[in-house]
């Protein structure tokens, strides 16, 4: 499918983005027919501000051609983990561009990285954990929600994404990640209401030469209490940071030029008027507002376990737990 790796033309059953303007982005099915509410196959048909459009059409068209509809015009887009945080339907509240970029920076994922993340919700992070990953990595997702995580493994596979990510349906701050998957994770990933209680198997989730470990919360007080539990687990280097997204508007201004030169001669009332001078300069113009509070992010590393406390006695307890 076209989320896996890109291709020129649209074929039959991809998922596509509909792009009218920067307000107006969809996405949509490439195909003939579709099931309506009554699950009665009919045709096909999206409606838009600017007209219908019939899907099927789209099937053989280049990605990024310019298509007519009755009204107006808009362009198809090749799918990107990008374009799917925009478009997709919201199961749950999501995550967002600025937040994603900035963890899978500090969680130093790379083609080849085993990755666990905790609650999949809409899967919006999972779509960019999975390009950060593949194609020889792996992305293990974990909800509570059994229908979020039917709903999700479905939508990977349609994607074409299904090779590379698991999903599975469990509570992890009651049960873990389960056995197999101790000493695998590069790095864990938890979006969670009590991160702290999942805190403790990650530990033994993530490999023997260490990892990292990011909480996402939107109170301070799940922060305050994810850092108290990392350090006293031994995690190191914790730190929380909020990413704020700020558009500056580039303009050419007119700034008026301080006339000095009444300080060079005394005043007097037949003194001429001039006119004043101003210079143009292209200048950066701040938003009259600023967006407010999205989410605090909590990073720590854990380091190889030859540098800190033996845990071998530990790990016979913790996996017998999980038979």
């Amino acid at each position: 499918m076209s989320f896996n790796g890109y291709k020129d033309t649209v074929r039959d059953g991809d998922t596509v983005v509909l792009y009218l303007t920067i307000s107006q982005i969809y996405s949509i099915k490439a195909q003939s027919k579709a099931n309506n509410k009554k699950n009665l196959e009919v045709e096909n048909v999206f409606q838009t501000p600017y007209g219908a459009l019939k899907c099927g059409e789209l099937i053989g068209k280049t990605f990024g051609s310019k298509i007519s509809l009755s009204k107006g015009w808009g362009y198809i887009l090749q799918p990107t983990p990008e374009l799917w945080t925009i478009t997709l339907p919201h199961r749950t509240q999501i995550i967002y561009t600025p937040d994603i970029s900035i963890i899978i920076m500090q969680l130093e994922l790379r083609p080849g990285s085993v990755l666990i993340e905790s609650g999949t919700g809409s899967g919006s992070l999972s779509h960019a954990f999975i390009r950060a990953v593949k194609p020889h990595g792996h992305l293990y997702t974990f909800d509570f929600h059994e229908v979020r995580s039917k709903t999700a493994r479905e939508e990977f596979d349609d994607h074409g994404l299904g090779q590379y990510v698991t999903v599975d349906h469990r509570d992890v701050c009651a049960t873990g990640f389960g056995g197999n998957l101790i000493g695998k994770a590069d790095a864990v990933f938890l979006d969670l209401p009590h991160p702290w209680l999942a805190v403790p198997h990650a530990i033994y989730s993530l490999k023997q030469t260490g990892g990292r470990i990011c909480s996402f919360s939107p109170c301070i007080e799940q922060v305050q209490k994810t850092c108290s539990e990392l350090s006293k687990l031994g995690f190191q280097e914790i730190e929380t940071m909020e990413v704020l997204q700020t558009q500056y508007n580039v303009q050419t201004r007119q700034i008026p030029v301080l006339d000095l030169d009444f300080l060079k001669t005394a005043k007097s009332d037949a003194t001429e008027k001039k006119e004043k001078e101003v210079h143009k300069t292209l200048t950066a113009i701040p938003p009259a507002q600023q967006p407010g509070h999205t989410g605090y992010l909590t990073f720590a590393t854990l380091y190889p376990s030859w540098t800190r406390k033996c845990l071998d006695n530990q790990h016979i307890i913790y996996e017998n737990t999980l038979e």
